[in-house]
């Protein structure tokens, strides 16, 4: 989904960009669906209001619980971008069914009695990965023209 404004919300309504978001995604992945963004764009995204001018983002109810914009828990990711031009910087979908981590079996050792006499190095190795299983289950938000 594209905001047709680069690097920013847009000026009149910038809450309807984030609806069409939501809506983007199929409703059998919205019901376990999260937001996704670093902290400089939820810093901005909290400043979004309604037209009755009530805040969008709804902080926890209880300490150290998760805030929720439109009803929708925000998770919080450094390596999201910033907003700016062209930048996919918002998130919204199903993590659980749209990103798969693969974890491999087993830990690799690898003893090294050379490096560092009179003492035995330990390597341990660990082999993970991961992408996306299901691009239907993720919607992201692009803050560009096209």
């Amino acid at each position: 989904l594209v905001t047709g404004v680069s690097g920013a919300f847009a000026a009149s309504d910038p809450s309807d960009e984030l609806v069409d978001l939501v809506y983007a995604l199929k409703s059998g992945y919205r019901q376990n669906a999260h937001w996704v963004m670093n902290r400089s764009t939820q810093g901005a995204v909290r400043k979004l209001k309604d037209a009755d001018g009530n805040y969008i983002w709804q902080p926890s109810a209880v300490a150290g619980g998760t805030p929720t914009l439109m009803n929708f828990p925000v998770a919080e990711s450094e390596d999201m971008p910033d907003i700016g031009a062209n930048a996919f910087a918002i998130a919204f979908g199903d993590f659980r069914r749209g990103y798969l981590v693969v974890d491999r079996v087993g830990v690799r050792v690898l003893r090294d009695p050379y490096s560092a006499k009179p003492y035995v190095l330990f390597y341990t190795t660990k082999r993970v990965g991961g992408g996306v299983q299901d691009f239907d289950a993720i919607k992201l938000l692009k803050f560009g023209t096209s």
